[in-house]
């Protein structure tokens, strides 16, 4: 068969592939703790890592990654909690069908859903979840938590985006401008190096397999392409919701800039706590430190 012809590999056959190959052994572990959920009103099934015993907690990835990014974290908090790690709709790997919308709004939407089919598990109902996200993931940790008044125990944010400002919706043509530069691997290694506190000592072939694998999902590109129209996740945190609500950032965050920073400063005040010779991934760069931070919240 010509190579032409051979269709690109699914989500699916590429988490299978990552917990059998990834360079990674905790990504190759956390890929094989992967479930794909039918969730309602959606046909396709969704991938859901599910791992550890106790207390269910929610981690909610950033953007344009995946649920690959709490490798580290995830053995650590698994020893005392039942872990629920989703792709978010429209990002990692799950399925993108061409008919639905790429917008916060579908990611929380979808996230309703899970957290209906988590319901009914046994032994139903259960206590609050816990809830951590990182990045865009702390914006949309908020969103969540307004939505679902009462379900959720307590947030930590980890380098939170999109708490403050306003939605920038970028036109047609850019958006797909800048979907093909994001594809490139220049700029893949220059983002990844650039998430990390050190990079020449922490960003090798494993880091950057990780931070790239999804991008072979099909329609991840119109996907993208389509929630960068949409403005995505802005102006998320006020009102902050009622919970106990703790952040971490790190003092060498070269993602979030010092505009965001103080308006982030503005909003959470003294919920914040700042990590030394840590980026813009704690729980990729001091794991041990998120997970402790955690622990001492409960």
């Amino acid at each position: 068969m010509s190579a032409s012809l051979v269709s690109p590999p699914t989500g699916r056959e590429l988490v299978t592939a990552a917990a059998d190959g990834l360079l990674d052994p905790q990504g190759r572990d956390l890929a094989g703790q992967v479930q794909w959920w039918e969730l309602p009103d959606h046909p396709e099934r969704w991938p859901v890592a599910v791992l550890g015993e106790g207390p269910p907690l929610l981690l909610l990835h950033g953007f344009d990654s995946s649920f690959l990014e709490f490798r580290r974290l995830a053995p650590l908090l698994a020893v005392s909690h039942r872990l629920l790690i989703p792709d978010l709709h429209g990002f990692g790997f799950c399925p993108r069908p061409a008919a639905r919308d790429y917008t916060p709004e579908a990611v929380l939407r979808h996230l309703d859903a899970l957290l209906e089919v988590f319901d009914r598990q046994p032994p139903g109902g259960g206590p609050p979840l816990g809830l951590i996200g990182a990045s865009m993931g702390g914006a949309v940790a908020v969103a969540l938590a307004r939505r679902h008044p009462g379900r959720f125990e307590r947030l930590l944010l980890l380098a939170p985006a999109g708490l403050t400002g306003r939605p920038m919706p970028l036109p047609p043509l850019l958006d797909g401008l800048g979907v093909r530069f994001l594809a490139l691997p220049s700029v893949r290694r220059g983002l990844c190096r650039s998430a990390f506190a050190d990079p020449d000592r922490d960003v090798g072939p494993a880091e950057l397999e990780i931070a790239s694998l999804h991008l072979g999902s099909p329609g991840w590109a119109e996907a993208l392409g389509r929630f960068a129209r949409s403005g995505g996740f802005a102006g998320c945190g006020d009102p902050l919701p009622p919970e106990p609500l703790a952040v971490l950032w790190g003092a060498d965050d070269r993602i979030l800039r010092a505009p965001q920073k103080r308006a982030a400063q503005a909003l959470l005040g003294f919920r914040i706590t700042e990590l030394a010779s840590c980026g813009h991934l704690p729980h990729i760069d001091q794991p041990e430190q998120v997970a402790a931070a955690w622990r001492a919240g409960g």
